[in-house]
């Protein structure tokens, strides 16, 4: 496992290896990603609900292609945040829910989620506002431009 920087335990020389998501090089940075990444929260807030089957799922988190949930799930599963389970049926059926760890997560994912769905008026004024002061006053030309037009005639 490549993790951060090490650190000395309790007086003797033998180093231990301490995760950092803010070096380069740590193993838990990937995992960040994976479960910060749009689909990654949103697979993982909907699993909350739930045990979903891959369509149900696909439906639940809007948007998302199927190649991309796909992909977001086998990661999701690889660092041990989502279970795959085969029901031995015919069709044959898949069922995806969370871990005990993935349910840790998506608890703090669905407190960030609830958070911002809460603020988002104050959110949206904020965002106008800033628009607002990054545009230019008025669509005429100004009067270094038009000055510098009236040069080249």
């Amino acid at each position: 496992m490549s993790v951060s920087s090490p650190t000395t335990s309790d007086g003797d020389d033998t180093d231990q290896w301490v995760p950092n998501v803010f070096a380069r090089a740590c193993a838990s940075r990937p995992v960040l990603e994976h479960i910060a990444s749009k689909w990654g929260a949103l697979a993982l807030a909907a699993l909350r609900e739930g045990p979903y089957r891959f369509n149900a799922l696909r439906r639940r988190v809007d948007g998302v292609s199927e190649k991309m949930l796909s992909q977001t799930l086998h990661a999701l599963e690889r660092d041990g945040m989502v279970n795959r389970h085969e029901h031995s049926a015919i069709p044959p059926r898949v069922e995806y829910s969370l871990t005990p760890l993935g349910a840790q997560v998506a608890d703090r994912l669905i407190g960030v989620i609830e958070l911002l769905e809460s603020a988002l008026p104050q959110i949206t004024a904020t965002q106008q506002r800033y628009d607002a002061a990054r545009q230019p006053a008025s669509s005429e030309p100004s009067e270094s431009t038009a000055a510098a037009g009236q040069r080249d005639s």
